[in-house]
């Protein structure tokens, strides 16, 4: 058990996101979005789902609300649905005041209760409208246009009340699951579209972060960055120079392609080797809007991978820097224990090394780690007792959470809130609802009901004994 400690003031929650919990999706005037589409081509969910009910939350706010009471938990968060409050999504479209007005009382609900809620601007959910009117996040001019008077819209409705906005989760996946391997929505497959829908959620992140710090920051006080997801990495062979080299240059691909632009002015010079043309050249104009516009780094991680660098030439759809990821090094040792998700191993070291890692690059940005969490190896055929006793992520939370600690107290590095992942099963996007991330399981077969597990009650626990007292 580590001796090192937390902030008085550290900032703990769960997370969600609305496509994955609200259901839904046809009440109150919510128009389409993208992925209400991607859910209905056959073969694009694993399971054959949708989220047309997820966890109906929508209905069930009161219930959720007193669910994150008894758990003790401080902070919420979750994001907002584009398509719920602004059907058609652009900046001539109308107003849902239905959908605008569940989240006034979602919000005011979670204020009463004495939860602090974090918000997400987007979580994924285009309206359908957008992509179909002009390509959606391919065309900058007009996502940016639209998304600014989102932004407005939300910051004008809530930002009295909400002082923590992320603007956009994880691009990466946006990026390249949408646009170059086609496993997430609209399912494109190309090999230049991510570079470009990258590009534009940076300058669409810049534009907002612009118009919060102008016109509404110093009335509201709060504060706004973007949360990008990341992997740890150790060389493959840790004695290969090579390797050594492929380990950064995989941090810069998935992490320095959206970070470096924020934090440097730039994209990272590997890249830049690599893509040539492909890579979108920065205007003075957007570079200007994207440098310097976060107030915190916000950090999603779940796992830790080897690299392995490639001898032959990089293939020209390659987004990961021409190497291999495999999860078993030279020597035969695996990088942590399988879970029942493919990509995902624990390695709890390995949170501790990248939060250093970032903070170095980065000149000690305010982290907030806005997910983190694993699903458990066979946890769907398991008999309900031993679901709810789930041991396995009891253990990686308080692994994760020590090492954060760690990272705080010895290595130096400013992080300052910390958001499991999730709340409760959900809808797991293209692998439907087999995996279940939930500190809270919901029984699909019953009504969704909601029914803590070890993991869920242990968090407050962890963030007891960790966070100083004042």
């Amino acid at each position: 058990m580590t001796t090192s400690s937390l902030p008085p003031d550290f900032i703990w929650g769960f997370s969600t996101a609305n496509y994955q919990i609200e259901g839904a999706l046809d009440v109150d005037g919510r128009g389409a979005s993208i992925w209400d589409a991607f859910c209905e081509t056959p073969g694009k969910i694993a399971d054959g789902t949708t989220a047309a009910t997820a966890c109906n939350a929508y209905h069930r706010t009161q219930e959720d609300i007193a669910l994150l009471k008894e758990l003790k938990t401080p902070s919420y968060r979750f994001s907002f649905s584009w398509p719920r409050i602004i059907p058609l999504g652009g900046r001539n479209d109308p107003i849902n005041e239905k959908g605008l007005n569940y989240y006034v009382k979602l919000i005011d609900d979670l204020i009463a209760a004495g939860i602090t809620p974090m918000v997400t601007i987007y979580h994924w959910d285009l309206p359908a409208a957008l992509h179909d009117r002009y390509g959606g996040l391919l065309n900058k001019e007009e996502f940016t246009a639209d998304f600014s008077h989102y932004v407005r819209l939300l910051f004008k409705t809530f930002g009295d009340k909400v002082k923590h906005w992320i603007t956009f989760n994880e691009p990466f996946c946006i990026a390249v699951l949408g646009y170059n391997t086609a496993t997430f929505a609209p399912g494109h497959s190309s090999a230049t579209e991510h570079w470009i829908v990258g590009h534009n959620i940076l300058v669409a992140h810049g534009a907002a972060v612009k118009i919060y710090r102008e016109e509404f920051k110093p009335q509201q006080k709060g504060s706004i960055g973007i949360t990008l997801n990341g992997d740890w990495v150790e060389p493959w062979d840790p004695e290969d120079p090579e390797d050594l080299e492929a380990q950064t240059r995989r941090l810069e691909f998935a992490i320095g392609w959206f970070a470096d632009p924020i934090y440097k002015g730039k994209y990272p010079d590997s890249m830049i080797k690599q893509l040539g043309d492909r890579l979108p050249t920065w205007e003075p104009e957007d570079i200007a809007l994207v440098k310097g516009s976060n107030d915190f780094y916000g950090m999603n991680h779940y796992c830790s991978t080897y690299v392995k660098h490639k001898t032959t030439p990089p293939e020209y759809h390659d987004f990961m820097g021409n190497l291999e990821v495999p999860q078993v090094n030279k020597a035969g040792e695996s990088i942590g224990p399988e879970t029942a998700s493919h990509w995902l191993r624990p390695n709890p070291p390995g949170f501790r090394k990248l939060l250093k890692w970032l903070s170095d690059r980065y000149d000690y940005p305010t982290i907030y780690v806005t997910e983190n969490g694993t699903t458990m190896k066979g946890e769907t055929e398991m008999p309900l007792e031993q679901i709810l006793n789930d041991e396995f992520r009891v253990k990686f939370y308080k692994e994760y959470i020590e090492n954060m600690a760690d990272a705080y107290t010895i290595d130096g590095v400013n992080v300052v809130a910390y958001f499991g992942w999730s709340l409760m099963d959900n809808f797991e996007w293209a692998d439907g609802f087999e995996p279940r991330f939930g500190c809270v399981y919901v029984d699909y077969e019953d009504n969704q009901k909601r029914t803590p597990k070890k993991s869920a009650r242990v968090m407050h626990e962890v963030f007891d004994r960790l966070i100083k007292k004042e």
